[in-house]
């Protein structure tokens, strides 16, 4: 018999609307991933691995070349001090990285404090792992945490807190305070935050990005998840790293051996080349990435949309009761694929109960060209929203 968590899942919304761009030819501004092939430094030296490389099983932890150069990434640009044999694993992506950190962690009953709206895998695999998910809700425009909120999640049975930070699909960066408040509670109800932080290269200006690692006495009790494949804009290499303590990082060493167990040893070989060469991309990719978010932004604003503010991701979202829109964020969605040709998420998908219902989020690692036919198409979709009834 087929199990009830995962044979009764709905397929994911990103699919969903990706599906229907698909087969009507819309334009995709829904799933998070950019027009462009990536950096081609990156991808020649991949190719070159792979036909003159070594293509067989790697170490089940990574390649020692990979896992030293994500730990001197860290020590770079965020100021850690990580031990790259015995507290870096590489993992086939960051939702794997997930899935090794909830298998390897969780026991049956824990409770795990989760922000809504949520990245669609981490229900499901929480649950699969026995935990219990204890759901607080953000809310827009600013989606911060709240001191009174976030105190009166945390039970006696609380073990862990999944922190996405930059955030999808809000476009957040949180703030020094919302992340000193969130470790403060971690230490005093002793419980261990599971960071995905895949996001934490694209970050604009005005904006920080701190690991929460990083943070007094969360060093042993922190599992830090990054993914090359969002750094370099290449989403389908599933290249991803697990950063934790010693003690930790045996436990979760030892999940991912039974989950995919290794990694294509030639794309490890192009990420640590990537790591070790890549300062002026990491430099350059938020500059461009920000040009196109302030592009879409403006179109957005021009044909009467409220744009809410994105400091990082390839995301933003539209306040679509703020820009007269009555509708749903799903009728939305569905009227805006169907009847103007342009594909987006209604973020009302991405809560389990009690759900915002009026956000729209939009990817905007696209070409301008892109962009401004995904401003036109949105504002068809406006324009029969505001003349048409609902559905």
């Amino acid at each position: 018999m087929a199990n009830p968590i995962f044979s009764s899942l709905p397929t994911t919304i990103f699919e969903e609307m990706s599906g229907l761009a698909r087969s009507l030819g819309a334009i995709n501004l829904g799933q998070g991933f950019p027009d462009d092939p990536g950096p081609q430094a990156i991808r020649a030296h991949a190719a070159d691995a792979i036909l003159n490389g070594y293509n067989q099983y790697p170490p089940m932890a990574g390649l020692p070349e990979l896992r030293h150069a994500v730990a001197a990434h860290y020590v770079r640009t965020q100021g850690l001090d990580l031990d790259a044999m015995s507290e870096v694993t590489i993992t086939s992506g960051a939702t794997e990285a997930l899935a090794a950190a909830f298998f390897a962690l969780i026991e049956a009953g824990d409770e795990v404090i989760v922000f809504q709206p949520v990245y669609d895998a981490y229900l499901p695999l929480i649950r699969r792992a026995g935990g219990v998910p204890k759901l607080v809700s953000l809310q827009p425009p600013h989606w911060r945490l709240d001191r009174a909120t976030l105190e009166a999640a945390f039970t006696a049975r609380t073990r862990f807190v999944v922190l996405n930070n930059p955030n999808n699909p809000t476009g957040t960066v949180l703030p020094d305070q919302d992340l000193a408040l969130l470790a403060e509670l971690c230490v005093a109800h002793d419980v261990i935050a599971i960071c995905d932080e895949v996001w934490e290269q694209v970050v604009f200006t005005g904006a920080r990005h701190r690991p929460l690692i990083a943070y007094p006495g969360m060093r042993e009790r922190c599992v830090k998840i990054g993914s090359a494949g969002k750094m370099f804009g290449l989403t389908g290499w599933k290249v991803g790293f697990l950063c934790a303590a010693p003690a930790l990082t045996h436990s979760l060493a030892r999940a991912h051996q039974f989950l995919t167990f290794t990694t294509p040893p030639n794309l490890q070989t192009a990420v640590a080349w990537g790591l070790e060469t890549g300062e002026a991309w990491f430099r350059q990719m938020p500059i461009d990435l920000e040009r196109s978010r302030d592009r879409l932004t403006q179109g957005l604003r021009r044909e009467g949309f409220a744009a809410l503010v994105s400091q990082g991701t390839y995301f933003l979202n539209v306040d679509l009761a703020a820009s007269g829109v009555v509708e749903s964020d799903r009728d939305f969605c569905m009227r805006a694929v169907r009847d103007a040709g342009v594909a987006a998420i209604p973020v009302s998908a991405l809560y389990e109960e009690d759900p915002v219902t009026s956000i729209l989020r939009l990817c905007f690692s696209k070409r301008d060209a892109t962009l401004d036919a995904g401003v036109a198409a949105l504002a068809r979709a406006r324009e029969l929203s505001l003349t048409s009834p609902a559905r």
